[in-house]
């Protein structure tokens, strides 16, 4: 019985042996290769996202590249960073921080009603 089924599985194995090694190919190539189509899809994910990356920084160097031109051509450009970014002052001048949060609102009323 062992002959029968043996004989009876080369004989399938052989009738169907291009298919077997064409359906093998195929798994190895998609699937199992360092080249594999899974792979492929993550690599061209990772390359669709570093892209927008790249869209991004370009725009950003776009943007800086348009402010540093006008630093370089007006003077006053200059003096307004310094004051919004740097809190900078001219020697004639006082600066007043307003803040509108609820809490030094609060305790400025306490220490108001404490004197």
């Amino acid at each position: 019985m062992n002959a029968s089924r043996l004989t009876a599985i080369l004989n399938w194995l052989n009738h169907y042996k291009y298919l077997i090694v064409i359906v093998v190919g195929v798994l190895i190539v998609g699937f199992f290769d360092d080249n594999s189509l899974l792979r492929r899809v993550k690599l061209q994910l990772q390359i669709s996202k570093i892209e927008d990356e790249i869209d991004a920084f370009n725009k950003k160097n776009e943007a800086e590249k348009k402010e540093l031109n006008e630093l370089k051509r007006n003077p006053k450009a200059i003096e307004k960073i310094a004051r919004e970014q740097y809190f900078m002052k001219a020697d004639d001048e006082d600066i007043f921080v307003l803040s509108d949060d609820e809490q030094d609102n609060q305790t400025n009323q306490s220490n108001e009603t404490d004197e």
